[in-house]
């Protein structure tokens, strides 16, 4: 009996010790690595229709093996059969594991599909496979937390709330404009994530174990059949490029950031002091000391989870640095952080319930924007109007503001005689540009919050949410308001 027989390495010809039995358990990758078993039967199959060209394997060869890839994926694509290919007490990675359960099932046959192939080639192949479709779960989610703020922005109409800068209070927007901010990140959350997709949709397959597959194989058949773009122009770089990984996790980095940034607006709105959201009870929970409480959990968990998204980042970022041409058992530890993320498309899917769930205090938003002077730059833009320098206005209305704060009355409650004393181009018409209306649509402008302008917008930003599962419209995902 061979070493490789006594053994079940597929590497062991070599090889007269055997393994430390510490060190054979600490370098093993199926213990993470099974989650690529549905991708792994892919690529096996294309290979097989490869070699099946190329003569190597005769046409019921062919189907004999990948009716047997059929199986092996039926009979572990599942919860436990998932726990059995993690627990294989031999296998060494998902590759050994689907070469030993062939050779069960169907003898030398399955020895013969490593024909012209490495498992080099193989992982750079199913890491672009399983990349490639969580991407696509991640656009759908993304898709979903789209229309919930769409649906929202239609239901809030005109309702109008304070938009802050310094977390100060600054001008009056419509709740429907605040919303579409959100919806501009998701676009181009998507539109990172298409980016990355078309970028890794080449084939390694043929690639060797560096310099080539040592067969004449026709790479255009697995490439076509595992919906690739086309083969990888470098078996060098096919090997060893994990750029697609870092790509993928920092695209979610920045869905991350985003999904942070909302969560903590939502948090800090939802607070007494703000008092402008109402927490849905489904996501909320309770204090087991204070009976009043509802503490808002999900979204300080959205805060904390972009850590585990930007440290995956990270992770490979250094794992990569420095690494010579081509492949490096350094690179078997790019693997986990990419299957750590897998939390971010559930995780937007619950957002996208929440966005749905969120109530609006509308009546305390509308008079946060009536109050603390949020007009200043609607009285500066009449000056304008007036043939005033706009750093005159400015000046004129600050003036007036403070006038007004120490009087304790609101811009639009002064009187014409108070108003004049800050310059005789007030007229009785400045009432009526610094009303809540006039101040939103004098931002008559391409994304400005003037009405019309955010009808126009929820339009436009419907039909590009539309088109986020379309491959053949990056344009429309970004597309400017």
């Amino acid at each position: 009996m061979s070493n490789e027989q006594q053994s079940g390495k597929m590497w062991s010809g070599r090889f007269r010790e055997p393994l430390d039995a510490e060190f054979e358990q600490w370098q093993r990758s199926i213990v993470f690595d099974w989650r690529l078993l549905a991708q792994e039967i892919a690529g096996s199959k294309a290979h097989a229709s490869a070699l099946c060209a190329a003569g190597v394997l005769s046409e019921p060869e062919t189907v004999e093996l990948r009716t047997a890839l059929d199986s092996i994926a039926s009979e572990f694509g599942t919860v436990k059969g998932a726990e059995r290919v993690r627990n294989h007490p031999v296998a060494e990675d998902i590759h050994h594991f689907v070469e030993l359960s062939l050779v069960e099932r169907i003898g030398d046959l399955g020895r013969k599909l490593h024909t012209g192939r490495s498992r080099n080639e193989q992982i750079a192949t199913d890491l672009r496979l399983y990349v490639r479709g969580q991407i696509e779960l991640v656009i759908e989610a993304l898709a979903k937390w789209a229309g919930a703020l769409l649906e929202k922005a239609h239901m809030a109409h005109d309702a109008v709330m304070p938009s802050y800068t310094h977390l100060q209070r600054a001008e009056p927007v419509l709740v429907a404009h605040w919303m579409l901010a959100y919806v501009e990140m998701i676009l181009r959350d998507a539109g990172r994530l298409k980016d990355c997709s078309a970028r890794l949709n080449y084939c390694p397959l043929g690639s060797g174990a560096v310099a080539g597959a040592t067969l004449k194989l026709d790479r255009k058949i697995a490439a076509r059949e595992l919906g690739f773009t086309a083969p990888t122009n470098n078996s060098i770089d096919a090997t060893s490029d994990r750029d697609f990984i870092l790509d993928y996790l920092q695209a979610l980095t920045f869905v991350g950031l985003h999904l942070s940034r909302f969560a903590e607006e939502i948090t800090l709105f939802a607070t007494a002091e703000f008092g402008l959201v109402q927490l849905p009870e489904a996501f909320s929970t309770g204090s087991s000391a204070m009976p009043q409480k509802k503490n808002p959990d999900l979204t300080e968990l959205i805060r904390a989870k972009f850590g585990r998204i930007h440290g995956a980042a990270e992770a490979v970022t250094l794992q990569l640095k420095g690494l010579p041409l081509a492949y490096n058992k350094d690179m078997q530890e790019t693997q986990e952080p990419a299957f750590q993320v897998e939390f971010v498309a559930p995780m937007l899917a619950l957002v996208a319930r929440f966005t749905a769930a969120l109530g609006f205090n509308f009546k305390r938003m509308r008079e946060a924007a009536q109050t603390g002077y949020l007009n200043a730059m609607a009285g500066a833009t009449y000056l304008v109007h007036k043939g005033v320098p706009f750093r005159t206005a400015h000046e004129k209305i600050g003036n007036a503001v403070r006038f007004a704060l120490e009087k304790g009355v609101e811009l639009g409650e002064l009187s014409m005689d108070e108003l004049r004393q800050f310059g005789s181009e007030f007229g009785e018409d400045f009432y009526a540009a610094v009303t809540l209306q006039a101040t939103l649509d004098c931002h008559d402008v391409a994304g400005g919050t003037a009405t019309d302008r955010v009808k126009a917008a929820l339009c436009e930003a419907a039909q590009r949410v539309a088109f986020l599962k379309k491959a053949d419209a990056p344009e429309v995902i970004h597309a400017g308001a």
